[in-house]
C-alpha cells in the first residue's frame, strides 16, 4: 500500500523524501470524553475564565470541548465558535502564503530579500557576504534581532502603517549575527514575508490569504480585521493579578477596527474549527476537498528540520521548518508527541500541534496574558497528553 511506503519524488536535481500519508487514527471514545473535565480543572483553578479544545485527524474533527466563559463580566459561556487572538500561530500561514508563490514559481527561499527591497544590498553582517535569504525570514534566523526594530516598538499598537511603509524601516534595522547562524524570534523578518507577498502576488496581504488559504478551506472567521458580529464572539482576555483572573483593558495588540496593518507575524483572529481545516489540510499534504492548497513538496519543505542543531524554540529539542516550531527531540512539553511533529503557539497561551506520524492534531485556544511560557504551559502539555492517550 502506498500509504506504508516512503516516497521518492525527483524534482530536477532534487530528491524530495515525501512523508507518507498515515492511516486514520482510531480514538477510545471514552478516553476522548475526558478531555473536557481537564479543561474544566484550568477554569476551577483559576488558570483561565474558558477554553476551548479540539482534536482532530485526516479524516475530521473528533472532539470539541468549550468550558468556562468567554466573557466573565457578561456571563457568556465559551462556545466552539468563539474567536480568539492567535498571535503567532499567525506565522505558519503566512509561510504558507509564501509557499503558495514558491508553487507558482514566482519566488524561491533562496531568494536573497535585495531582490525585493533594494537598500538590504547594503545590509551586511561584518566580515560576511551573506545576504539575508527568504529562507532565513521562515526559520528566525536573518541574523536581527528579535522583536520588533526599537524606533517601531508600539508599531502593533498603532497600526498606522501599511506592510509597504513598514517594511521600508525593517529593512534599515543592522544585523546582530552572521544570516544563518543563529535563532531569534523576530517578528519583523515574518512580517516582511507578507510584504513580499504582496510585492509577488499583485494583491494586498489580507487579500492574498482570503482568495488563496482561508475562502478554499472555509475558515470563514479567520481574518485580520473581524466584523462586528465575529468582535462580538471575541474571547476577552485576562491575566492573573493577586490570584485573581482580571480583564486586559491595556493595548497589548492594537484594535483591529481602522487598523492600516494586518500583522503578517501575529494579527490573525480564528477559530477552533477554522484552524482544524488548516491543520487537516497540512495533513493531507496540501490537499482540500478536492483542491491543491499547496503541493506535496511545499508541505515536505515546511514541515522538515530547517534550522539543522541551531537551538531555537521556547523548550527544549526544538528545531524550525519553514513558519512552523519543528520537534526534533520529544521531552517535557512535547514528550509524549513523535519527533517530526510541528506547531505554533501565540502570546495569549493558545497552541496548535500536529502529529503526522499519528496523523492526529491538538488546539488549544485560550485568552491569558501573564504566562511565564506558554509553549511549556502545564495546560498545553496535559491537553496534548489526553489526546493522545485516547488513541488506541
Amino acid at each position: 500500500m502506498i500509504s506504508r511506503r516512503v516516497c521518492l519524488i525527483v524534482v530536477g536535481w532534487c530528491v524530495l523524501l515525501v512523508r507518507p500519508a498515515t492511516e486514520a487514527a482510531e480514538w477510545n471514545a471514552a478516553k476522548l470524553a475526558a478531555m473536557r473535565p481537564l479543561l474544566q480543572s484550568f477554569v476551577d483553578q483559576g488558570e483561565v475564565a474558558g477554553a476551548v479544545a479540539l482534536v482532530g485527524d485526516r479524516e475530521g474533527v473528533r472532539l470539541v470541548e468549550a468550558v468556562g466563559h468567554r466573557d466573565l463580566r457578561a456571563g457568556d459561556a465559551m462556545k466552539p465558535d468563539t474567536l480568539f487572538r492567535i498571535a503567532s500561530m499567525t506565522k505558519p500561514i503566512t509561510a504558507a502564503a509564501i509557499m503558495i508563490l514558491k508553487d507558482e514559481g514566482k519566488l524561491s527561499p533562496d531568494d536573497p530579500l535585495e531582490m525585493y527591497f533594494p537598500a538590504m544590498r547594503d545590509v551586511r553582517w561584518a566580515g560576511s557576504d551573506k545576504p539575508v535569504r527568504v529562507r532565513h525570514l521562515l526559520t528566525h534566523t536573518s541574523g536581527w534581532a528579535g522583536g520588533l526594530p526599537k524606533e517601531l516598538a508600539d508599531l502593533y499598537q498603532r497600526r498606522n502603517l501599511t506592510l509597504a511603509e513598514a517594511a521600508e524601516r525593517f529593512v534599515r534595522e543592522p544585523l546582530t549575527a552572521e544570516p544563518g547562524t543563529r535563532w531569534a524570534y523576530c517578528n519583523s523578518g515574518i512580517d516582511l514575508l507578507g510584504r513580499i507577498v504582496e510585492i509577488r502576488s499583485g494583491m494586498g496581504f489580507e487579500e492574498f490569504l482570503e482568495k488563496r488559504i482561508f475562502a478554499p478551506l472555509g475558515m470563514t472567521d479567520t481574518t485580520f480585521y473581524p466584523s462586528a458580529e465575529q468582535l462580538q464572539r471575541t474571547a476577552v482576555t485576562y491575566e492573573r493579578k493577586d490570584g485573581t483572573l482580571v480583564e486586559v483593558t491595556r493595548d497589548i495588540v492594537g484594535s483591529s477596527q481602522g487598523a492600516k496593518y494586518p500583522i503578517p507575524a501575529a494579527g490573525l483572529y480564528s477559530t477552533a474549527p477554522d484552524l482544524a481545516r488548516f491543520y487537516r489540510m497540512m495533513l493531507a499534504r496540501g490537499a482540500w476537498e478536492g483542491k491543491q492548497i499547496l503541493s506535496a513538496r511545499a508541505v515536505e519543505e515546511m514541515t522538515s528540520l530547517q534550522t539543522g542543531e541551531i537551538n531555537t524554540g521556547f523548550v527544549p529539542g526544538m528545531g524550525f521548518g519553514f513558519g512552523w516550531g519543528y520537534v526534533r527531540d520529544p521531552q517535557g512539553a512535547t514528550a509524549m508527541l513523535s519527533p517530526g511533529s510541528y506547531g505554533h503557539g501565540g502570546a495569549f497561551g493558545t497552541q496548535g500541534w500536529i502529529d503526522p506520524k499519528r496523523g492526529i492534531f491538538v488546539v488549544l485556544m485560550i485568552q491569558r496574558v501573564g504566562l511565564p511560557n506558554g509553549d511549556n504551559s502545564e495546560m498545553r502539555k496535559s491537553v496534548q497528553q489526553a489526546a493522545v492517550d485516547a488513541l488506541k
